[in-house]
């Protein structure tokens, strides 16, 4: 059995643009041109597990999750 892969979901509702979650893990997150984050590795590489835990961790809105399931409006249809 694998494990299931890892999303990093971003709640654009509840980030405030502080960058504080891209400043800690640029391997997986980056600035778009109004300073809200964006994925840049969906799901998440096994090897920065630790980082996009820091990074949600590191979010003082919270607005970062780490999730084995993406929300249904991201899945794709069959």
């Amino acid at each position: 059995m694998t494990d299931s892969p890892v999303h990093l979901v971003v709640d654009r509702a509840a980030c405030a643009g502080h960058g504080l979650c891209y400043g800690t893990a640029p391997e997986l997150l980056e600035s778009d041109d109004v300073g809200n984050p964006v994925v840049l590795a969906d799901p998440v590489p096994n090897s920065h597990l630790d980082a996009a835990h820091r990074a949600a961790a590191a979010c003082p809105e919270r607005a970062l999750t780490l999730t084995s399931a993406l929300p249904l409006s991201e899945e794709k249809p069959l």
